[in-house]
């Protein structure tokens, strides 16, 4: 998360370098060095991961009614191998790859939102819930198939979620009959958190990930303060 000056971002349409970290599509892979010092404990983070796109979607999705912010989720079902040099550690799994876009900062036109990605071998699905600073919402049910199929769903009910250390709200969608949990959270900060949730959906059971964006916490003075400690500028 560090946030680097305009001469150290180098771009192509296949290759994306910021700071000593690089990014590109080679054979149809997308190939990730990182070279990092982590904060706010300074540590050395260094290695490599490469994602194998199973679909690959070039559909985007407006979040809001200007049109002023845009998601994608580009590969929505993948492969991952990861390996580490530091910390020691490799693995390999199921993978997700999306990207957000805009013209404005996101503080200016949500309050808030929360999204969960759950997927098995015959495909994802994604529920994104956000409530914009018009009073107005968007609440979006998708399941990608391998084929690259796309299907709208309805998402069940909105059910709570326990808090976090920092007292963010979270929320996400599960069946009535259903109470979603918490099975780990991973990330944990004043206005943002990510976790492992179990919830329901059709009457199915899934383990997804999940995260919740809190804007309005964002905007306090006090959180504005903390910012540099977990985004430097260098």
């Amino acid at each position: 998360m560090t946030e680097r000056r305009a001469d150290k971002l180098f771009r192509s349409a296949q290759h994306l370098q910021i700071g000593n970290s690089v990014m590109r599509w080679e054979d149809g892979k997308l190939t990730a060095e990182i070279d990092e010092i982590g904060v706010p404990i300074p540590r050395r983070i260094r290695g490599h991961l490469t994602l194998t796109p199973i679909t690959v979607l070039s559909t985007q999705f407006q979040l809001d009614s200007a049109e002023r912010h845009r998601w994608q989720p580009i590969a929505p079902l993948a492969r991952i191998e990861v390996e580490f040099q530091n910390p020691k550690l490799s693995w390999r799994g199921n993978a997700y790859f999306d990207s957000n876009e805009g013209d404005a900062p996101l503080a200016a036109d949500f309050v808030n939102w929360h999204w969960s990605r759950a997927n098995d071998k015959s495909a994802t699905k994604i529920f994104y819930n956000v409530k914009r600073r018009d009073g107005t919402g968007l609440v979006l049910g998708l399941e990608v198939q391998p084929d690259g199929k796309i299907e709208y769903v309805s998402p069940p009910p909105e059910q709570p979620l326990p808090g976090t250390v920092w007292r963010v709200a979270r929320s996400t969608h599960s069946d009535a009959a259903y109470k979603p949990i918490v099975l780990k959270t991973l990330e944990d900060a004043p206005f943002y958190n990510r976790s492992i949730i179990r919830a329901q959906s059709d009457g199915k059971i899934f383990d997804a990930m999940h995260e919740s964006l809190d804007l309005d916490r964002f905007n306090k003075s006090w959180v504005r303060l903390l910012l540099p400690f977990r985004m430097p500028r260098i």
